[in-house]
């Protein structure tokens, strides 16, 4: 019988679209297999929200590949060793994966193919990152002018369907419990909110698609409104590659309408990636070293305001109503992250990687390179991000994209107030004694965040 090749599985959790898998299943018998690696160093650890995600999005791949004949093994420990031993088990000599950008996984894929043949596919996006560059072959820095040239490489290419089969080998390597690896909270269980927002998995991801593509052409409007549910929620099935962005392209451009700015949001994840590959530190360094000085506060009360940030209890109600709904179910809406991204770092002089941190545990999207140039755009640190000096104005935002619905409901005590006084409370004197008062004003923020610019430069 041929030797078996290994699958190797990542954030590419899908059978559809899969060149991996698509190649593998050509050559002969395949192992599918995902390694749960943790403790390599300089592998950044996901959070407990996408561990969530994580668990169940191979209990549904699982439960897909049987469907097929095949299953997932699963191991843990460091890629290059665990493939490598796996491979001696099994005969096996050549692996297939998609490509990966995260530094971690490109150390990983340098040290498999130290020991094994190993196959690399794209697939993850709609260009293989770096491969959009400027007429000096150079790769772009600003999303605006990657926008317009991406658009040159598209469409991408047709999705692939899934397999007719996939060929199993004659012995099955011992593959761990996923319920052993601990990836599902116990005591307290804060996923129950999870369980009732997400359906993670490949079949989850289509469903999610079929739902938002009638209303793609109207994303430009309805994405910036809170209390509408405008948003793709596609960023965790597209993440952990339960759905190609190819499938999503190729969705979104037969649908009614233009949907153009909701293409803009895929290609950012493009964008993002690109970014990374130049940068491999983007998650902990500034893009641009001009704010390298800025003092960030520190010390019991900054503690104290980072806390209030966290659980949503700032006295601004736009920005703990994004908190809030963040613990619940482990997303944001898009335009409520920004409010409350700039917050944490503006009004509240916080360092912005504290923040991303928070995301990064909380986020069931949470994405190495769209968290790190998302945090750094705001905070203007990025090599294309906004300017710190502009500094987004909370209750204006929430009055302007009418977020009075989604106040009430993240924030319940305040759902028996009027459209005049949900935005601020404070300022019609109908703030609750159950609601706190603001940690501080937004124009003594403004100048304190001001202030620290100025001594940074």
């Amino acid at each position: 019988m041929t030797d078996p090749v290994l699958l190797w599985l990542r954030r590419d959790l899908r059978l559809s679209d899969q060149a991996a898998l698509t190649a593998a299943a050509a050559e002969g018998p395949v192992i599918p297999v995902y390694v749960l690696d943790d403790d390599t160093p300089k592998h950044r650890k996901m959070g407990a929200a996408s561990r969530w995600w994580l668990h169940h999005s191979l209990r549904s791949l699982d439960a897909s590949l049987r469907d097929k004949g095949s299953r997932l093994t699963l191991r843990q420990g460091k890629s290059g060793e665990v493939l490598a031993e796996l491979a001696r088990e099994t005969g096996a000599t050549r692996v297939h994966c998609l490509r990966h950008y995260e530094p971690w996984w490109r150390n990983a894929e340098r040290a498999v193919a130290a020991s094994l043949d190993l196959v690399c596919h794209d697939g993850n996006y709609l260009t293989p990152p770096g491969s959009v560059t400027t007429g000096a072959g150079q790769p772009y820095k600003i999303y605006t002018p990657f926008w317009r040239a991406l658009n040159e490489h598209m469409p991408p290419p047709q999705p692939a369907p899934v397999p007719r089969e996939i060929p199993a080998p004659e012995h099955w390597p011992k593959s761990e419990d996923l319920d052993d690896w601990g990836l599902l909270p116990t005591r307290p269980d804060w996923a129950g909110g999870f369980r009732k927002e997400w359906s993670p998995g490949e079949a989850g991801a289509a469903e999610r698609l079929d739902d938002f593509i009638p209303k793609a052409a109207h994303y430009d409007i309805g994405r910036n409104l809170p209390s509408e549910e405008s948003s793709s929620r596609l960023s965790p099935h597209l993440h952990f590659g339960e759905i190609s962005p190819a499938t999503v392209w190729h969705h979104a451009i037969r649908a009614r309408g233009d949907a153009t700015i909701f293409l803009k949001e895929i290609a950012w994840r493009d964008y993002a990636q690109n970014v990374i590959l130049q940068y491999p530190d983007y998650g902990k360094t500034n893009g641009r070293a001009a704010l390298d000085g800025l003092a960030w506060r520190s010390g019991k009360t900054a503690d104290a305001d980072l806390n209030a940030w966290k659980t949503g209890q700032t006295g601004y109600p736009i920005v703990d109503a994004g908190m809030r709904q963040l613990w619940a179910t482990g997303w944001m809406h898009n335009r409520v992250r920004m409010i409350a991204a700039s917050f944490l770092i503006k009004h509240l002089l916080i360092d912005w990687r504290i923040g991303e941190q928070w995301f990064w545990d909380t986020l069931v999207d949470a994405d190495y390179a769209s968290n790190s140039v998302n945090w750094q755009w705001t905070a203007g640190t990025g090599v294309d991000s906004n300017m710190f000096v502009r500094i987004m104005a909370p209750l204006t935002q929430s009055e302007k994209f009418d977020a009075g619905g989604y106040i009430r409901e993240w924030v319940p005590e305040l759902a028996g107030l009027g459209d005049d006084a949900i935005h601020d409370p404070d300022a019609f004197g109908r703030r609750p004694a159950v609601y706190p008062v603001k940690i501080i004003g937004h124009r003594e923020a403004r100048e304190r965040a001001l202030g620290a610019a100025r001594q940074a430069k």
